[in-house]
């Protein structure tokens, strides 16, 4: 049986705290490269028969299943333009906050950017993908863009939920196109600007 001694027990701490910090920085550094963003799940599935019955509710999921392969592909490159353009909502959100803007203000900026990011992804699609997301919004919303962030704040109830709702992606578009989206950490550029007391 060995006993410690204080000796022992001097040598052992920094010892021990130096393969404290070890594992947890290996944990932070892992953790710092699990993959973000627009994440490839699987390969593409191939077209479907368009007489073969659409599982889902969403027509836009419906029209991207029967796809030809190219088509496809350049879908899922839309998408992923997309989930960049959300990726800059995040950091406009967190920079935005860091200056101080309240909640209606960053809702607003950013309803106005996921407006702006609709128009930019479609220009890369085929006129026939624009008008079915477009015929869906209108018959949502009355927008071919989506809601207005007052319609949004209608529905929810808090700028803060009209947030969290402008940033969403479609789970299953992204499914689809065998996608998934993970938000990126995001640090402010901005510094809060301080008042004297």
């Amino acid at each position: 049986m060995i006993t410690s001694t204080p000796l022992l027990r001097r040598a052992l701490v920094p010892l021990v705290a130096a393969v404290a910090l070890l594992t947890t920085a290996g944990s932070a550094s892992a953790a710092a490269w699990e993959p973000c963003g627009s994440v490839i799940t699987a390969p593409l599935n191939p077209p479907a028969d368009p007489d073969d019955p659409c599982p889902s509710t969403d027509p836009v999921v419906c029209r991207i299943r029967v796809l030809p392969m190219d088509q496809k592909v350049e879908a899922q490159r839309t998408r992923m333009s997309y989930h960049r353009l959300l990726e800059d909502m995040h950091q406009t959100e967190a920079d935005m906050r860091a200056a101080g803007a309240t909640d209606e203000e960053i809702a607003r900026e950013l309803v106005d950017m996921r407006n702006q990011a609709k128009e930019i992804t479609r220009a890369g699609m085929t006129p026939e993908e624009v008008r079915v997301l477009e015929e869906r919004n209108r018959a949502k919303y009355g927008n071919p863009l989506g809601p207005t962030a007052d319609q949004l704040y209608a529905k929810y109830g808090t700028w803060q939920q009209v947030i969290d709702a402008s940033m969403r992606t479609s789970y299953a578009v992204d499914r689809e196109l065998s996608l998934e989206y993970r938000p990126c950490p995001v640090t402010t550029t901005e510094t809060p600007t301080r008042t004297a007391a």
